[in-house]
């Protein structure tokens, strides 16, 4: 979310595109040196690791002919030049579209060792570096097409037809042809086809396609079909490229093909490489200094002849030695391959991370900030207490409350007849006559008698101090956070009745396990009282609680965090806190899926709606970081043994030709570790 990442941001190729060649030091992804239609050839997609096979034979047999008979010399030359052609042919053919363009990349400095090679009369070491470079290139675009293609599959995850119903017909059509508002019939064990809202039927969904969920989620209709849109509550929406259980579902479509959850995550993933992170920011700025700094030296030794006692002929050798064995190729690609990883291990459990930037700078966090409400609480109040007083029973106290509480249209009266009806487990008769008593309460008759309800305000504005033992019951569990309400029947006080917006049940296991991996300062951001928020803080284990703060403190709260303690993450819904998202280091956004605003406002995503992912992505990142570091000391140690080793003359040219590419291919494969990274459950 930082303004640096955003300006960093370019078109990508699409994921299914085999990447650039992997030491391309220019990583621009806008520089055309996408090679997925250039290596293709007689051979079809696999003619480049044919190629390097025939030049690595050829070079084998011109080898063994050497031992067999010198009188064979011309024949072993022919076989090395037949290796030059095949091993040299994608080189020559990257490095020429490279100089089009102005570029000297290393294709073309793997091109002049080899031609250096030839001149000198090596042409055995000189196939050999074609042979190693051409087949180093096919399998490193092998292992990266196997980090690209486990995020490239998202895009295989919807079908491609749906079943819809129009003017009472039903016909099988093209996705792209789906309307808003179409309805889709969802054969059992089927994938659903769009984006909507369930209006018959009900079954068990396994989202985890999209949201990393894995344990089904029941889906049921909504109420008034007529009604449906896309604000209704989870339990109603289904998600395109996810799976329908047992039974048949009919479907509201809300968001055509091109716009839904999917087709947004699928566009969102191609761009997951645009903001590049801190390490691949520095290896660009390495590089950039780097490469003139080994031309140089190379040229100088070209003319070491002129200084030592060697001839024209040995100062050219280790120069071309140097050449290969500065070039770096590792360095080039040590972070990409990791960042893909990991970027791809994260969208298979639901986590979208939107480039290196994030990825590396989640491991970085020492404080995380959350928004309470539909964060770490469940977004909506629920009954939690109810208290009987004059030999009254709970029963009773609940009954009253739910035939009044029917007739209110108040935000906490919802929760109190759901609440109260699932406590009681039978029907109540609705009361009558409602009215609104002083803004504080309300009044209404029930079975004949009077019913008043509100807070104590209300009864202190009527003249009806509260009994000594009500008052204290109510300030208890004011106290732990709830809202309450005092019931009075025909003037007398028959029981009390509190709700709360209580925490996620997995709240406290992921707060802990956050707390397990090191993660000191945890912050809760809120717009209720403090008192709440204490409430609430002391319930889950939180370490500090912000209360009454409107929205514009909340990013005063986090510049305030971030000075205190550095690298601070904002996690919340991605709608009301995009302000205080946009100041953090990184912005997370819970349950983001079918949410297009959280989508666009996060660096990283939890699809799912549940805590428990955000452990799992901060421990991902601080393994990527992990072994980002390590490919990077790999490939800069590498090269910073090998220079000096060839300037000397230990280090021949088929030394640092297999030292080289033998460090590129270790990082990428390093990288590839991340892609079956676990992280502990608590």
């Amino acid at each position: 979310m930082k303004s640096d990442d955003n300006n960093s941001i370019q078109t990508v190729a699409q994921p299914t595109a085999a990447p650039a060649a992997a030491c391309n030091k220019d990583h621009d992804h806008n520089s055309d040196h996408d090679h997925s239609h250039e290596h293709g050839g007689i051979f079809g997609k696999n003619t480049e690791v044919v190629f390097s096979l025939i030049c690595g034979a050829l070079l084998g047999i011109g080898f063994v002919i050497t031992f067999v008979s010198a009188s064979l010399a011309w024949l072993s030359l022919s076989l090395y030049i037949g290796a030059y052609f095949f091993g040299g042919f994608y080189t020559t053919k990257e490095a020429v579209e490279s100089i089009a363009k102005g570029k000297f990349e290393i294709d073309f400095l793997m091109l002049v060792a080899a031609i250096g090679a030839a001149i000198l009369g090596d042409w055995a070491e000189g196939a050999l570096l074609l042979f190693l470079f051409s087949l180093g290139h096919a399998l490193e675009h092998y292992a990266m097409n196997k980090a690209r293609k486990s995020i490239a599959a998202l895009a295989e995850l919807a079908p491609k037809t749906a079943i819809v119903r129009r003017n009472g017909e039903e016909n099988e059509v093209a996705i792209e042809e789906l309307l808003a508002n179409d309805i889709i019939i969802v054969k059992p064990n089927s994938k659903i086809s769009a984006d909507g809202i369930v209006i018959k039927g009900s079954s068990s969904v396994n989202q985890a396609p999209i949201t990393g969920e894995s344990i089904p989620v029941d889906k049921t209709p909504v109420p008034d079909p007529q009604q449906a849109d896309k604000n209704v509550s989870a339990e109603h929406k289904v998600y395109a490229g996810t799976i329908n259980g047992s039974q048949v579902l009919e479907v509201k479509v809300t968001s055509v093909a091109a716009d839904s959850t999917l087709a947004r995550l699928i566009r969102l993933v191609n761009e997951t490489e645009a903001q590049k992170s801190p390490t691949q920011l520095f290896t660009d700025k390495f590089e950039k200094y780097f490469v003139p700094l080994v031309l140089g030296l190379v040229v100088l030794l070209l003319f070491a002849f002129l200084v030592i006692d060697e001839t024209f002929s040995q100062s050219f050798y280790r120069a071309i030695s140097v050449l290969v064995a500065a070039s770096p190729c590792a360095l080039a690609i040590s972070t990409p391959s990791a960042v893909l990883s990991g970027i791809a291990r994260a969208a298979r459990s639901g986590v979208l991370i939107k480039g290196g930037g994030p990825l590396e700078q989640l491991g970085s966090l020492s404080a995380l900030a959350f928004d309470k409400t539909g964060t770490l609480t469940e977004g909506k109040p629920q009954l939690t207490n109810v208290v009987a007083f004059n030999n009254a029973t709970e029963d009773q106290v609940l009954e009253v409350a739910v035939a009044v509480e029917k007739l209110s249209d108040h935000p906490l009266a919802a929760a109190i007849v759901k609440g109260g009806l699932e406590r009681l487990k039978r029907e109540v008769p609705t009361a009558e006559g409602l009215t609104a008593v002083s803004g504080r309460g309300i009044k209404a008759a029930y079975q004949g008698k009077e019913v008043v309800i509100g807070n104590l305000g209300l009864f202190e504005h009527l003249g009806q101090p509260m009994p000594a033992e009500v008052a204290a019951k109510v300030d208890q569990l004011e106290q732990e956070g709830n809202t309450t309400m005092v019931i009075q029947l025909n003037g007398a006080v028959i029981g009390l009745i509190a709700l709360m917006d209580v925490p996620r049940k997995e709240a406290t296991s992921a707060l802990s396990l956050l707390k397990e991996i090191g993660i000191k300062k945890m912050v809760m951001l809120t717009g209720d009282n403090q008192r709440v928020a204490t409430a609430v803080a002391n319930k889950i284990g939180i370490t500090d609680a912000w209360g009454s703060l409107l929205p514009e403190q909340k990013v005063a709260a986090i510049e305030k965090l971030s000075q205190e303690e550095g690298q601070v993450a904002m996690i919340g819904d991605g709608v009301n806190d995009a302000p205080a998202m946009a100041k953090s280091t990184v912005g997370i956004a819970m349950g983001a899926a079918g949410s297009a605003v959280a989508l666009e406002t996060a660096d990283i995503a939890l699809m799912a709606d549940n805590l428990d992912n955000l452990p799992f992505a901060i421990a991902l990142s601080r393994k990527s970081k992990g072994i980002i570091r390590q490919n990077l000391w790999m490939s800069l140690g590498m090269v910073a043994v090998l220079i000096p080793l060839t300037i000397l003359g230990v280090a021949t040219i088929g030394v640092a030709v297999i030292a080289h590419e033998g460090s590129t291919l270790l990082v990428v494969f390093n990288g590839l570790r991340l892609l079956a990274f676990q992280v502990k459950k608590v």
